[in-house]
């Protein structure tokens, strides 16, 4: 028999276990035990069982043997010893109303498999009924289509995410476009240039509304697209002061200048910039000007650039050399090691042009004479075009690399919007506006016939004679100024200079601009081939160029007059604005098809280091082979 527990008794049968009522079982007929009335019918009418291990079951009767009183085990839970060893009864405990036995055979409740409740096809198999809901066990019904799509487009969602995204994106992200404000869009990484307190758009917000467009010399709408007015008082161009501008602190050993240049001597004032050349003493030279650029900061490939001045000193006294100019951004003005090599070339084929001397082994002989007079008729003394189109593979080069695998000829090129000087047999102001080129065509010639050289005021402008030496080819007409405007004569007015130009070869071209007016133009053909000295086309400056103002004095460029020279003197510059052809924007230092910035911050000491004057025995760096005269590896 199975242990079952013992069975409890109601309060009537609790009188039996008075006192001094007699030693006998007692049985109450007319009551059934709490737990009894919740057993089924078979085990209600079976009496209550212990199990003796050691002699199998024993039938159990309870006795108020007051002497021996039974084991608690032998008494329901709700009686309780008296004091006097008897047992008192109580009401039923929680425990006592549901302790259940351990056998639920012997529970109230109909259990059993073949007993059915109504939730029991919850629980059960069926085969069957399962098979016809599943629509055959199939995964191809629309119920397994769907769930597999769900698993399908989760799945696809997740790689997406997680794999995809940060590939898509990566593959598909353009780069931030400066928009040639090389620090400042640089900086916020967005391409964006804000609009904040400073004025410090691309377009000045002073710039008047009426000059926002003009008409190219070729017929072509023009829209600015950078724009100075200078109206801020106060400015410094100290290195980081400004986004656009920075001024030099160095000694332009190059032409020999007489002066220092020092950012503190130009400034803003009175709607203008203002640099001064004084005769302050400054790294023991006796003299201190300026000179400012946008090198590496706001660049531009074709289109118009214009700058309203008023000159410095008189129309009477020689020796002042004020200039504003352009250069390619891959040569920095006053710092020699990035120059050479790069100025003043303007090149892309591979030839003869491109190495020392433009001669290989003495060849061809017209490069060895009628060159210049004060050098032995030699026509160059360049070292080469360090980043030319001969450059081997694997060698260090800016590119671009050209579909049949050759590379393009890069430089630093130069165009002037003006340099000023007096012309002392006339005691008239006069402008040089030049090019300078490399290499050099024979004699310093060029094809400077009706078609490619065009003044359209002969009266005012003539070609220089001047056309070269062996650093530099010029092409240059010099034209009479507005006397009027300088600062130390006349009525201080602002004239305008400058220049428009279409880069490259097919429909290029430069005209110069004086007083506001064309002073002359020079087509691409007058930069031809010249089959003398066996060199190819000059293009037309391709590279991004950004602009220098400057105010010095040097011997390199006519007589100085310090005697009568009046100190401290000033140019002033009103504005500068560059346009573009609509639809033709090209603004920035790094465009894709010419690209500075990787091979600038290569070799960057080149680019701030005033004190390194050339590449290789300065700097210590390299020439490319040049696969004319070296074995390409």
């Amino acid at each position: 028999m199975s242990r079952g527990p013992a069975y409890p008794f109601s309060n009537a049968n609790s009188a039996a276990f008075a006192p001094n009522s007699p030693s006998k079982a007692y049985n109450a007929p007319n009551t059934v035990p709490y737990t009894q009335q919740r057993l089924p019918t078979s085990a209600a009418s079976s009496t209550a069982t212990l199990l003796a291990p050691a002699r199998g079951p024993v039938q159990a009767t309870l006795s108020p043997n007051r002497n021996a009183p039974g084991s608690l085990r032998s008494v329901a839970s709700h009686s309780s010893l008296t004091s006097n060893g008897g047992y008192s009864s109580s009401t039923h405990s929680l425990s006592d109303k549901f302790s259940l036995s351990p056998d639920p055979s012997i529970w109230a409740a109909e259990a059993g498999t073949n007993n059915q409740e109504p939730d029991d096809y919850l629980h059960n198999p069926d085969p069957r009924r399962d098979r016809k809901s599943d629509k055959g066990g199939t995964i191809f019904t629309s119920r397994g289509l769907a769930n597999l799509g769900c698993l399908a487009i989760l799945v696809t969602g997740l790689t997406t995410l997680f794999a995809g995204y940060p590939l898509i994106t990566y593959f598909t992200k353009a780069p931030a476009n400066t928009l040639g404000a090389f620090n400042l869009g640089g900086i916020n990484a967005s391409g964006q240039v804000p609009d904040m307190s400073g004025n410090w758009g691309l377009i000045d917000v002073d710039t008047p509304q009426d000059v926002l467009t003009k008409t190219g010399y070729d017929g072509s709408e023009m829209e600015l697209v950078f724009s100075d007015e200078f109206n801020v008082p106060n400015r410094s161009f100290y290195p980081g002061d400004d986004p656009y501008w920075e001024a030099v602190d160095l000694h332009y050993w190059q032409t020999n200048n007489l002066e220092w240049y020092d950012p503190s001597a130009i400034t803003t004032t009175d709607g203008y910039l203002k640099i001064t050349l004084s005769n302050t003493v400054n790294h023991d030279l006796n003299y201190m000007g300026g000179l400012l650029s946008s090198w590496n900061k706001f660049c531009f490939t074709g289109g118009r650039i214009e700058t309203a001045v008023t000159l410095p000193g008189t129309t009477s006294i020689a020796g002042l050399w004020p200039a504003v100019w352009t250069m390619g951004n891959l040569g920095r003005a006053g710092y020699g090691a990035s120059l050479e090599g790069m100025w003043p070339y303007t090149y892309d084929t591979c030839d003869v042009g491109t190495v020392r001397n433009q001669t290989i082994n003495g060849s061809p002989v017209a490069a060895t004479v009628n060159g210049d007079p004060g050098n032995g008729g030699v026509l160059s003394f360049l070292q080469g075009q360090r980043l030319s189109a001969c450059t081997c593979p694997n060698e260090s080069h800016p590119g671009p690399v050209k579909s049949d695998g050759t590379l393009t000829g890069r430089s630093a090129p130069e165009i002037d919007l003006f340099e000023a000087q007096v012309d002392t047999t006339r005691l008239t102001g006069t402008v040089s506006q030049s090019a300078q080129w490399a290499p050099f065509g024979h004699s310093y010639t060029w094809k400077n016939t009706s078609s490619n050289l065009i003044i359209p005021n002969p009266q005012i402008s003539i070609l220089n004679s001047y056309m070269g030496g062996v650093f530099q080819q010029a092409t240059s007409v010099v034209s009479d100024t507005n006397q009027s405007c300088y600062t130390q004569s006349g009525t201080g007015c602002f004239s305008v200079y400058g220049y428009e130009y279409k880069p490259g070869v097919d429909g290029a071209y430069i005209t110069w601009i004086n007083n506001n007016q064309p002073a002359w133009t020079l087509n691409a053909p007058g930069m031809g081939p010249d089959d003398i000295v066996q060199i190819g086309q000059r293009p037309v400056p391709q590279e991004p160029m950004y602009i220098i103002a400057n105010l010095g004095m040097s011997t390199n460029f006519g007589a100085v007059d310090l005697t009568n020279l009046r100190f401290p003197v000033e140019m002033h510059v009103d504005w500068i604005r560059v346009y573009q052809p609509k639809g033709q924007k090209n603004i920035g230092c790094d465009p894709p098809a010419f690209p500075t910035s990787d091979y600038i911050n290569t070799y960057i000491e080149a680019y701030t280091n005033p004190n390194l004057t050339t590449w290789h025995d300065d700097f210590k760096q390299p020439v490319p082979k040049n696969r004319l005269i070296d074995t390409c590896t």
